[in-house]
């Protein structure tokens, strides 16, 4: 007989945006055993209002003291935000889940796909931080296959959805998409050119040696997931006229041989991952596809011409629902399941 989980108090950050309104649908879709759900965001939107379980909730102003005897607090604000509050959380002996970057590569903080590295939880001490959308994605394809054959390097290209830019990313694209369709010139305040219609190789800012901070994360964070801290990884991010749906384009080094038949035989096998590949039949995956979904769906599974121990492969993802609003929840349950909360 299952027993029933003990009610959580829950805190969700960031309520009113793209990720938290996500969060507050999963939580109820998933049926967490949320006793008393707490809408908190910055001071900006204190007094707005978001529904969870048909009801409307007041946002209150994340603060300190509206922490109080919380079991779970997810993070889907700003960086500022969770790196204050997040030890407050830790201290009072409960769990923040963050979103940000803020907490990814700090030392003793577990970085987690749960369906890959749920066992570093076990070292948490009141923070856990939940990777960037695209590097989610990305592990999750590779991780089957570095089991069957073992990873030498990845080459990457990215295409990514204005939604991983927040509620921002997505106005942009829907006004200069009106303005074209008027006949106006795009006008840009979240993207340095215009998004609609173009594919900017541009995600985040710029950093050193000519890399933006995305591609930084997609190297780092890949690296500590899998614990491979060698692991070559070569990487370009673009930001594409896509609302949900981080795509990539992956090309993968094996240390073994290992068919393209035998890649999509362990692709399948795993959890949390689909293989939608039918060449004959034109069937791959894409963003819509994959929007709405918690599956992390590959697709075009082929060998490189001429050099056995190289694949590629097509992996898409609602960049949204596991590439960080599931995934968050999912550290959760995995933690009550672990008895670590």
């Amino acid at each position: 007989m299952t027993t029933k989980p003990e009610a959580k108090t829950v805190a969700v950050v960031g309520a009113t945006g793209a990720v938290g309104a996500v969060l507050l649908r999963e939580l109820e879709r998933r049926r967490f055993p949320v006793g008393e759900l707490r809408a908190l965001a910055s001071a900006r939107s204190r007094g707005a209002h978001v529904r969870f379980a048909e009801r409307t909730l007041e946002v209150e102003e994340a603060r300190p003291e509206a922490f109080a005897g919380v079991d779970f607090a997810f993070f889907a604000a700003t960086g500022e935000l969770s790196k204050s509050l997040a030890p407050v959380i830790a201290k009072q002996g409960g769990v923040a889940i963050d979103k940000s970057s803020t907490w990814r590569m700090e030392e003793g903080v577990p970085l987690v796909v749960p369906e890959i590295n749920a066992a570093t939880l076990e070292k948490q001490r009141g923070i856990v931080a939940c990777p960037n959308c695209t590097t989610i994605g990305l592990v999750m394809a590779l991780e089957p296959i570095r089991r069957a054959a073992g990873l030498r390097s990845v080459v990457v290209t990215t295409l990514q959805a204005v939604s991983g830019t927040g509620r921002p990313g997505i106005e942009e694209l829907e006004r200069q998409e009106g303005e074209l369709a008027r006949g106006d010139a795009p006008t840009c305040k979240t993207y340095p050119r215009p998004i609609a219609r173009n594919a900017l190789p541009f995600c985040d800012r710029f950093s050193e040696a000519g890399y933006t901070i995305e591609e930084w994360k997609l190297l780092h964070e890949t690296r500590k997931i899998l614990d491979l801290p060698e692991l070559e990884l070569s990487m370009t991010c673009v930001r594409v006229p896509v609302p949900v749906g981080h795509s990539a384009s992956v090309l993968v080094e094996t240390e073994r041989p290992l068919t393209a038949a035998a890649a999509r035989q362990v692709l399948a096998a795993f959890p949390g991952v689909e293989v939608v590949d039918d060449a004959p039949r034109e069937l791959f995956p894409t963003a819509r596809d994959a929007e709405g979904r918690d599956e992390v769906l590959v697709g075009r599974v082929r060998q490189d011409i001429g050099f056995a121990r190289r694949l590629w492969l097509w992996q898409v993802a609602d960049n949204l629902r596991k590439g960080a609003a599931t995934n968050a929840i999912q550290i959760a349950e995995e933690m009550i399941r672990r008895g670590l909360a």
